[in-house]
């Protein structure tokens, strides 16, 4: 029978210590605190929320907005603790004055969404006006800080992180083309009005054209700002970003009630084309959160501009 020598099990023990070492570097690598309560709580609550939906368990049956706060909640603690401070710990009102915009910005695609019926909802009982503006209004709050959560996660890895300074917005187009995108925008926003069934798709583009070309000429942050400095990276986390945030969006709808539906033309019954669904969604139909995500951003920083707010509270 063989036995372990003295030095064999001293140097097991070293190499044991040795991967623990290891384990602990790579952990302090990627987070330099813990995770904050509130990050648990938050995941906490998602759980339940989820659970509650699925299940139609509890008194609430319908859970999109504490399930999506638990979430924001959670993706801030890991912000928090990879990079010391988040959305939330580096300014309250900024963060608070995300979920406000968020529903004003929903608002107007349900407006954009009025010519094409791309998507609608299906409730489980009658909701008076009043009732309805309240739930969708805290519901449509939660997508801005959603995206710009996962966006911040993002650019805490090195190799996402854009080159532009986070303050820095980038060089500045000319006035004339800055006329020509706006004119196009406008273009984008009117003729699904007259042709919804084959110009659709220029809803995920109007406010594109409409906005950022004037959040750049303004000197404010905006996507041509990291296009015209070849920002790449900046167009891989963000979009990205409303992508992942797209997935769960789906997957969390799937099974709920209230719930949205989607009537795409040319997608939803064409199975020789595109007969692939993931949820809800046609699949084809999640690249319209790649342009969503750069509207979402013109959005804010437009608004900022009105509001004549310097600082947006992002590392991106």
């Amino acid at each position: 029978m063989l036995t372990s020598t003295p030095r064999t099990k001293a140097s097991s023990v070293s190499s044991q210590r040795l991967d623990r070492k290891r384990s602990q570097t790579v952990l302090v690598r990627l987070f330099v605190r813990r995770l904050p309560v509130y990050g648990w709580c938050g995941l906490a609550v998602n759980l339940m929320a989820w659970a509650s939906s699925w299940l139609r368990l509890g008194p609430w049956n319908y859970t999109f907005f504490p399930l999506w706060l638990g979430f924001i909640l959670f993706v801030d603690g890991l912000n928090y603790a990879r990079k010391g401070h988040s959305l939330m710990t580096r300014s309250w009102l900024h963060f608070l004055g995300m979920f406000g915009s968020s529903s004003l910005f929903w608002w107007i695609f349900e407006l954009l969404n009025v010519p094409v019926q791309n998507w609608h909802y299906v409730a489980d009982h009658y909701y008076s006006p009043p009732a309805y503006f309240l739930l969708a209004s805290l519901d449509f709050s939660t997508v801005l800080p959603a995206v710009m959560e996962i966006a911040e996660l993002g650019v805490s890895f090195t190799w996402l992180r854009p080159r532009l300074h986070p303050t820095a917005p980038g060089p500045c187009l000319s006035l004339k083309w800055g006329v020509m995108f706006v004119t196009f925008g406008i273009v984008c926003m009117i003729v699904p009005w007259f042709l919804p069934r084959y110009t659709f798709g220029l809803v995920w583009l109007s406010l594109i054209f409409l906005l950022d070309p004037i959040n750049n000429l303004a000197h404010r942050k905006s996507a041509l700002g990291h296009l015209l400095a070849r920002d790449w990276r900046f167009f891989l986390v963000l979009p990205c970003s409303a992508l992942l945030c797209g997935f769960f969006w789906e997957m969390w709808n799937s099974h709920a009630l209230p719930k949205w539906i989607y009537t795409i033309p040319f997608v939803n019954h064409a199975p020789a084309l595109l007969p692939a669904h993931l949820f809800e969604m046609p699949l084809i139909g999640y690249t319209g959160y790649l342009p969503f995500a750069l509207e979402l951003f013109a959005l804010y920083q437009f608004l900022l501009l009105v509001l004549r707010r310097c600082e947006d509270n992002l590392t991106l």
